[in-house]
């Protein structure tokens, strides 16, 4: 196991997670289904499977669990925020009712399937709060709470969960979970490898063709398949026009350990209103989440970091600060994640996405509806979450989703150059620099090597903007994020940018 870091953009859960020794796809194959991700959505989903007698193999573009379910804060619930309040407004009573049988399910399955396994991963039964930080937001929370309630769980209202600072009531649900997600995922993937089905990593997928069977292009091998999920977290070849109904949200995160005097809280909280601040603890350590943005936003500064650690500074007695990292997640128009047909008419290309934030309860619950649909038996919940659904009551941000794309597509074209060329770009940062009749992004480093690649993210042709607090290329209309040498590091992209000359 690796030691603690205290390196930026370090994971606390990749940090503290052996390395994965699978190898990469280097030759053609068939199977009877593709599952392309290897995170919680991926992994879960490849186990059902073969439960029921299915080959599976799962293409990992890196390591198992070293996406978004390596960056987040960890908690398995059914209580989030407020979500049920918001289904609730959007798309009616029985949709908020089957989030939270869904939800209560998936996250038993967590608790069973650690347990059957043996996965080492830290799992403790913890309960869950989410608190008013002020005044104004109690109206919400007693709102959330009725709105909980109503929807089948069992939650009550408090007056304080365990925090070092006053808040103003809180919704409280007990027996929820949290634990160490890169371990829990890599124990999947060790159940899913072997007797016919594979895993394999540092393998990207570079295309699909659904047919019978579907054919499945990665950079190592061809794979023909009957059915391919696509689990990548924001779906890849968006042939279901998701880039129109899901928007990307980055949040942040900061673990610390504590002076021996004090001790981080028992529950897992979050508050209901803004600045979201998601608390949680991991042995000595307290985890705080929180400072959300959207992608390619001028928010995305390192004082992201810093507010929070100033926050755990202020409550807690804070020994150090050993890791800060960040997550990226789809946030469906009408709030419900997006699980079923991947389009119209695909009856062997499926897509499950649209977390919110919350994945390893609501990819959970996605596992089991893939599972029942790919063998062909019917699932209540379904319906709810299929991506093929319409929400009337929620067109309004369907066409703000519309609107903010066709502006980010259009300003960044006419907005002026920052630099002349790439001699005017001063150590550790970056700037816009004509192109011919277009545009490069130049990042020099603290040694002075200078980075020139094309903005045009390879995704929808939406022009990159600098992320200065992870240090990378982040596209403002779908949230793709490449490496300052062009490289993909979030998608829905699959093709690396392209280098520019100096």
């Amino acid at each position: 196991m690796r030691p603690l870091t205290t390196s930026a953009r370090d994971s606390l859960w990749l940090s503290t997670a052996p390395e994965s020794g699978y190898p990469a796809l280097d030759e053609d194959l068939e199977t009877d289904v593709a599952v392309l991700g290897g995170g919680i959505a991926g992994l879960t989903t490849a186990l059902m499977l073969t439960r029921q007698g299915a080959r599976v193999v799962v293409i990992e573009a890196r390591r198992v669990g070293s996406g978004v379910t390596g960056c987040t804060t960890a908690k398995v619930s059914a209580l989030q925020a407020t979500i049920y309040s918001t289904i609730r407004s959007r798309n009616g009573q029985d949709a908020a009712a089957a989030y939270a049988e869904a939800s209560l399910a998936a996250v038993d399955r967590v608790a069973e399937l650690v347990e059957e396994l043996g996965i080492d991963c830290d799992l403790a039964r913890r309960p869950a709060f989410t608190y008013a930080a002020a005044p104004g937001e109690r109206s919400s929370l007693e709102n959330e709470q009725g709105a909980a309630a109503e929807a089948g769980l069992p939650v009550r209202l408090v007056e304080s969960p365990d925090l070092p600072y006053p808040v103003h009531g809180a919704v409280r649900l007990d027996d929820q979970l949290q634990l160490h997600p890169v371990r829990y995922v890599q124990g999947l993937a060790a159940a899913v490898d072997g007797a016919g089905s594979r895993v394999f990593e540092r393998t990207r997928t570079t295309g699909i063709d659904e047919g019978s069977p579907c054919v499945v292009q990665t950079t190592g091998g061809t794979l023909r398949a009957g059915q391919v999920v696509v689990a990548t977290h924001y779906p890849i070849f968006d042939r279901g026009l998701y880039f129109a109904r899901l928007k990307a949200q980055r949040s942040y995160c900061v673990a610390a350990t504590l002076e021996a005097s004090d001790s981080p809280p028992e529950g897992m909280s979050i508050s209901a209103g803004s600045p979201t601040r998601s608390i949680r603890s991991h042995g000595d350590l307290v985890i705080v989440g929180g400072e959300g943005h959207s992608p390619g936003s001028a928010d995305a500064t390192g004082q992201r970091f810093s507010q929070l650690e100033r926050f755990v500074r202020e409550y807690w007695q804070v020994a150090a600060v050993t890791h800060r990292w960040s997550a990226q997640d789809p946030v469906p128009y009408d709030h419900l994640p997006v699980i079923g047909p991947y389009r119209p008419g695909s009856s062997r290309l499926w897509v499950t996405s649209g977390f919110m934030k919350w994945g390893l309860t609501t990819a959970t619950f996605g596992a089991a509806i893939l599972a029942d649909l790919i063998a062909g038996r019917p699932s209540a919940w379904a319906p709810t979450f299929s991506p093929l659904r319409v929400s009337l009551r929620s067109a309004h941000e369907l066409a703000q989703l519309g609107a903010k794309f066709g502006l980010d597509f259009a300003l960044d074209r006419v907005k002026l150059p920052e630099a002349g060329s790439a001699d005017d770009v001063p150590a550790g940062e970056a700037r816009v620099v004509r192109d011919g009749l277009g545009k490069k992004g130049v990042y020099r480093d603290e040694a002075g090597v200078v980075h020139a690649v094309s903005l045009r993210c390879t995704h929808l042709g939406c022009l990159l903007r600098f992320n200065s607090a992870e240090v990378s290329w982040d596209c403002p209309c779908h949230g793709s994020r490449f490496g300052v040498d062009g490289r993909v590091l979030e998608g829905p992209a699959v093709d690396s940018l392209e280098p520019r000359s100096l």
